[in-house]
């Protein structure tokens, strides 16, 4: 199979698909590699790089989709590439197809076979492995982006996380208590904060009760709960993740009159729409407004300023299923592998995740049926 990695293209995002490592293991099982020039820049690889581990370097996007079997992002591809996917090509990258109507529209226009990384899940269909090493960076980078927002100079309350000696720390009110909200509450911990961590699963909590510090409390989530900590908040992380389907939205514009003006909203469910009513996508570029007083972050990639980091773990991730796939073609990948399976979004025109289809009211073909 030829694979291409393409470069990214959305704003800011300094990610590759594969590291030249990972070119390596892919040409050890036969495959050829098709790398878009500078695709590894961001993240310290150059195109000399991937010439060593085996790729042969592509001129354009347009050279690599013409050529390419399977075709690999990190984010969904934009509007400049839908034109060059091809009917039956496989393209397995970050999707989030429940929070875009135009995208998911126009992919089932292409006739491509469409893998989503997010709701790949693991053994016994617990866990999202390929979402779970990005849902570590984002969650880490989410209490320090609070930290920073913060700030006076950028419209925040001026509070330091963690006080100082006689000052007390700030309040921070993490919602979700998954991979995201688990690091976001660790991290924010340990910058010495008072945390505040709501989850609806009693089990979850249990375990957060376990392995959280003392200044962390998990909590039952509730709308009263939420309301109740929102008015104390100087910092609120969103992390809550309904797979494969759009976040809820867990404060509303009508809270923000009970709450500290400045108050920071980090919404890192924003690629799945975002669990915040105020929310809407913001880019590295310019990450953060202003509504009713209360300062909004909602970067929709914020792996992507941390890409070495963050280019390493995905590829650890990534790479067992991107040769599954490669070796076996994605029909027989998705048989023998249940978990790969549940990445199958569309094939062709036909929605084959039910929340993907749920969330535009289209029509729902089981994925079974394509198989």
């Amino acid at each position: 199979m030829i694979v291409g990695i393409l470069k990214e293209i959305k704003s800011q995002e300094n990610r590759v698909c594969m590291t030249p490592a990972g070119v390596e293991v892919m040409k050890q099982h036969g495959h050829s590699v098709l790398v878009e020039t500078n695709a590894g820049a961001g993240s310290g690889f150059s195109d000399d790089d991937y010439r060593a581990a085996g790729a042969t370097i592509a001129s354009s996007p347009a050279d690599v989709y013409a050529k390419s079997d399977m075709v690999m992002h990190v984010k969904e591809p934009q509007p400049s590439e839908y034109g060059m996917v091809r009917p039956g090509q496989i393209v397995f990258t970050y999707f989030h197809f429940a929070a875009d109507e135009k995208l998911t529209r126009e992919f089932m226009k292409t006739g491509a076979v469409s893998i989503a990384y997010e709701t790949v899940t693991g053994p016994g269909g617990v866990g999202l492995p390929l979402l779970t090493p990005m849902s570590e960076v984002a969650g880490r980078m989410a209490a320090q982006e609070a930290a920073k927002y913060n700030e006076r100079v950028h419209g925040g309350r001026g509070i330091l996380l963690g006080g100082v000696t006689g000052v007390s720390p700030a309040n921070v009110l993490v919602l979700g208590g998954g991979i995201v909200g688990t690091n976001a509450a660790m991290m924010a911990a340990g910058l010495g904060s008072r945390v505040h961590i709501l989850d609806m699963n009693l089990d979850r909590l249990r375990y957060l009760s376990e392995i959280m510090p003392k200044n962390v409390t998990p909590l039952m989530s509730s709308p009263a709960k939420v309301r109740e900590l929102a008015k104390e908040a100087d910092a609120i992380i969103g992390a809550v993740l309904v797979v494969g389907a759009k976040a809820p939205k867990l404060i509303t514009r009508e809270m923000f009159k009970d709450m500290k003006p400045g108050c920071v909203l980090v919404d890192v469910a924003i690629d799945q729409g975002g669990c915040f009513e105020t929310s809407k996508p913001t880019t590295h570029t310019d990450p953060i407004y202003e509504v009713d007083g209360i300062i909004h972050y909602c970067v929709a990639n914020m792996p992507g300023a941390v890409p070495i980091t963050s280019t390493m773990a995905l590829t650890n991730a990534t790479l067992p299923y991107a040769v599954q796939i490669a070796n076996k073609g994605w029909q027989n990948a998705c048989k023998e592998n249940p978990g790969l399976k549940n990445g199958l979004n569309m094939v062709g025109e036909k929605i084959t995740f039910k929340g993907v289809a749920d969330a535009f009211d289209l029509p729902y073909t089981p994925v079974e049926n394509v198989l």
